[in-house]
């Protein structure tokens, strides 16, 4: 999907992408390239879900796990 901002500096997504994706996004900037994340309507509730089964993990647990999938999210954009 191509886009364009409009004179204003606004971007619009097609009604498929917001009826999937949401309205609201955080925008994360890299040297050469923007990524829009989707908010989740209830954040809290998708932490939640995020979490699955790290719920009762220790904090330890939890580093790992992050930094694991740091790992794959930075081998997933350098193939892209």
């Amino acid at each position: 999907m191509a886009t364009e901002t409009d004179s204003q500096g606004r971007l619009y997504l097609s009604k498929d992408v917001r009826e999937k994706y949401g309205e609201r996004y955080h925008v994360i900037e890299y040297e050469e390239k923007i990524e829009l994340v989707p908010i989740a309507d209830d954040p809290l509730a998708a932490a939640r879900d995020a979490a699955g089964g790290l719920r009762d993990a220790s904090h330890e647990e939890i580093e790992d796990a992050i930094a694991d999938q740091a790992e794959r999210d930075a081998a997933r954009n350098t193939d892209e």
